[in-house]
């Protein structure tokens, strides 16, 4: 494929002691954290929603998808994703950097067999997870489906 020799802009950030990365061109804008006005929904990571500029928003709590560890939340941020479809936040813990990488550094992760997790970069001796914004934002996404799937989940992702 032509792509993948391209080089990928990256937003890094972290989650616990995780880093973790979304792809720049997907990245609407980052603001600080305001806590979410709250919303009914079985779903445990949705936070609430915010209103950005006269558009309301849901915000989803991504350590809560993916089953990490949050830090202080005082000192949170929160992305915004954009998709085809979707515009909606994530809360993280910090925003570290923006980082370019080519495709030689990006490997398949081993659990990717999912929504929600586009491979892994290495970066010198560090590992950052980078996650696919359709799959973290999607109504139906749950990380947590990635490391144990069961069966008919995909069903679900695709609807």
């Amino acid at each position: 494929m032509p792509e993948e020799t391209l080089s990928r802009q990256l937003v890094v950030f972290s989650l616990g002691e995780e880093e973790y990365a979304l792809p720049i061109t997907q990245v609407h804008e980052i603001i600080r954290f305001t806590e979410p006005r709250s919303v009914a929904s079985s779903d445990p990571s949705v936070r609430g929603v915010i209103s950005l500029r006269g558009k309301i928003l849901p915000v989803y709590d991504l350590a809560t998808r993916l089953g990490v560890e949050h830090a202080d939340v005082s000192e949170a941020k929160i992305v915004i994703v954009e998709t085809a479809e979707d515009m909606a936040g994530v809360v993280v813990d910090d925003v570290e950097e923006v980082i370019t990488i080519d495709a030689d550094q990006l490997d398949e992760a081993p659990t990717a067999g999912g929504r929600g997790i586009d491979g892994i970069a290495k970066i010198g001796d560090r590992l950052v997870v980078l996650l696919d914004p359709e799959g973290i934002i999607g109504a139906s996404a749950h990380l947590a489906n990635v490391e144990a799937p069961e069966v008919g989940d995909d069903l679900h992702a695709a609807a």
